[in-house]
């Protein structure tokens, strides 16, 4: 079955990731696309602020929506930017802003206490008043870099240093160590947040449709 579903999001980099990961079984139409106005992310946590934004998308569209939520969590910096990683230096931050602040704040923080992870909770709304969505989360353990490096992906990827496989983090693997800004899509989608709570709501969306 092939269902048209509104994603809630004007970033391109997510619109891509979700396409790959979500296959051509469903019709993906960016909110934006559609001239959409976003949902105020006043959620204190990833999952509020997914439900928010998919609600308020099927809300406009008439569509269902599928919206998701991610965030950083630094240990050095006690979980973060987190909830709040989107808009780290200031409501209207770019990227090259929330990760230059970021090194700036772990400046004087050495390899080893520099783990983090990215989080991330993605939701499935039929419609606006879906009394039972379909959630899915993820969690990608890694560290942050001492300086950006790479040109693929968004947000923080050119800090955030893969190290699946590795026992822990020391300033050799660190400096070892890929970001996920140098991996490709398919490396990326195999071992990220958002890759793994798309996975899952791919399975719980084929049992919708089917």
């Amino acid at each position: 079955m092939f269902q048209q579903i509104v994603l809630a999001t004007g970033n391109a980099g997510k619109a891509k990731e979700f396409a790959s990961l979500l296959g051509a079984q469903f019709d993906i139409v960016l909110q934006t696309d559609l001239g959409l106005e976003p949902a105020a992310e006043t959620g204190t946590t990833l999952l509020e602020n997914a439900l928010l934004k998919a609600r308020y998308a099927a809300l406009q569209s008439g569509l269902p929506a599928i919206a998701d939520d991610s965030g950083l969590e630094v240990d050095a910096l006690d979980g973060a930017p987190g909830v709040y990683s989107a808009r780290y230096a200031g409501e209207d931050a770019t990227d090259t802003d929330n990760n230059n602040k970021l090194l700036q704040a772990l400046q004087e923080v050495p390899a080893e206490r520099r783990g983090a992870r990215f989080r991330c909770a993605v939701v499935y709304v039929q419609s606006a008043e879906d009394s039972a969505p379909l959630v899915a989360q993820g969690c990608w353990e890694g560290a942050i870099g001492m300086a950006p490096s790479g040109t693929g992906g968004f947000g923080y990827d050119p800090l955030f240093c893969d190290l699946s496989g590795a026992a822990g983090v020391t300033a050799g693997t660190l400096s070892t160590a890929r970001t996920s800004a140098e991996l490709t899509a398919d490396e990326k989608n195999s071992r990220s947040h958002r890759g793994q709570a798309v996975r899952d709501l791919c399975r719980q969306l084929q049992r919708v449709v089917d």
